[in-house]
């Protein structure tokens, strides 16, 4: 008997929940490298197309926005369709925006299509997320944070291997490689996550989120919305160290493949900070565990500012990535722990809508600011600032509970 053909496959927390997560993560780390792969490349077609860095961060803008508008509306579709139909139709689509993407010779057309590729990889957070949460209740934090490690995983393994084809064959092979192994390999993983999860559990998880709301003085549409800020502001300054790095080591003369290295730390060291974050949200709740995030996250951007040298950098990279790893996946913890089951593709998605808005915006922002000033040290003093505001709205939530929170 396989794990999905258990009789007891549609209860939380079993071993097909368990298996399943396994699945979920694998099928993360290969549709999320659509929005890394731009960021290996930026150099690279910053220099074939001779425009400035400004102009060669709006591709990652168009992903990240993609990525936001996918979240939304993916989200939707996995409440209605379940999240198999959602992989095949995005891996898909994220094939041909890289194919057509090679054919391109105009960075306008590759901004547009570096949208629809954003907005097939979004499948591969938000909406496989909210689908894992529907699987577990006691270890529901963990479940989540091993979910979202797989964005970071892809992060940091595509890089490393896309790095090597880059100096062999140019951006354009890069992209030539991804439209055939996305679809080869999330299309098969995508038909193990065929069942859905059944209404008696849906509603024993509808039952543990409306006692939780009955502990807190906030609706969750108020909840929701200070949410949805924090995730903006927290991710306009997650922005500048994870979109930026590869061209700050160019800059510095360490040359774009020191910077992958260091991308690939970083998003190491995040791995490890959504695990740790996870194991912390099973027995503190969310909220607690997003502020404890970003204060860490704050502190670790202030040490990128004396920050110059070649190990200073990798260190700083590490403590980065250990410090904020957890932020993101905290976001969907505490929607899960409030809001009906029912709408967790849809709530999720809203919130993760907001935090790939913060982080296209703040792609950008970082990079205009380096136009204007010749400089990365004003854009880490704008992300500080956000970063800043993210706090003060998580703490404002925590002020406004009527009570501390157990997680369920």
């Amino acid at each position: 008997m396989t794990p999905a053909d258990s009789p007891d496959h549609d209860l939380h927390d079993t071993r097909y929940a368990w298996f399943r997560l396994a699945v979920t993560l694998l099928v993360a780390c290969v549709g999320n490298v659509g929005m890394w792969a731009v960021i290996v490349i930026l150099p690279d077609m910053q220099a074939e197309f001779g425009i400035d860095r400004g102009t060669a961060s709006l591709p990652y803008t168009a992903c990240m926005a993609g990525f936001a508008i996918g979240s939304l509306a993916i989200g939707r579709w996995v409440d209605r369709y379940g999240i198999t139909p959602c992989i095949i139709a995005t891996a898909a689509l994220m094939s041909a925006g890289y194919t057509l993407a090679v054919l391109s010779h105009s960075v306008w057309a590759l901004i547009a299509l570096h949208g629809a590729i954003g907005f097939g990889a979004a499948a591969n957070f938000g909406p496989l997320i909210a689908d894992i949460s529907h699987w577990f209740m006691r270890r529901r934090g963990i479940a989540v944070a091993i979910t979202a490690s797989g964005n970071y995983l892809s992060g940091a393994i595509w890089p490393l291997l896309l790095s090597g084809l880059l100096d062999s064959y140019g951006w354009r092979g890069v992209y030539v490689a991804l439209a055939v192994i996305v679809p080869a390999l999330a299309i098969p993983l995508s038909l193990v996550l065929r069942r859905r999860i059944s209404e008696a559990a849906t509603a024993r998880a509808d039952s543990a989120a409306a006692a939780r709301r009955g502990a807190t003085g906030l609706a969750p549409a108020q909840l929701q919305l200070m949410l949805i800020v924090a995730g903006v502001a927290c991710c306009m300054a997650m922005a500048m160290p994870q979109v930026h790095i590869v061209a700050l080591c160019a800059d510095l003369g360490f040359g774009p493949a020191v910077g992958a290295e260091m991308l690939s730390l970083m998003l190491l060291g995040g791995v490890a900070s959504r695990l740790v974050s996870g194991f912390l949200a099973d027995r503190i709740g969310g909220i607690l565990t997003l502020l404890t995030g970003s204060v860490l996250q704050c502190i670790a951007l202030f040490l990128y500012l004396p920050a110059g040298g070649l190990t200073s950098l990798y260190v700083v990279s590490l403590v980065f990535g250990l410090s904020q790893g957890g932020i993101v996946p905290s976001y969907s913890i505490v929607v899960r722990e409030y809001m009906p089951a029912r709408e967790a593709g849809a709530r999720v998605g809203s919130v993760t809508f907001a935090t790939i808005v913060g982080m296209a915006v703040g792609g950008w922002a970082s990079g205009w600011i380096y136009d204007a000033t010749g400089s990365y040290d004003m854009a880490f003093l704008h992300g500080i600032a956000w970063n800043v505001l993210n706090i003060g709205i998580v703490v404002t939530i925590l002020l406004l509970t009527r009570r501390r929170l157990a997680p369920a």
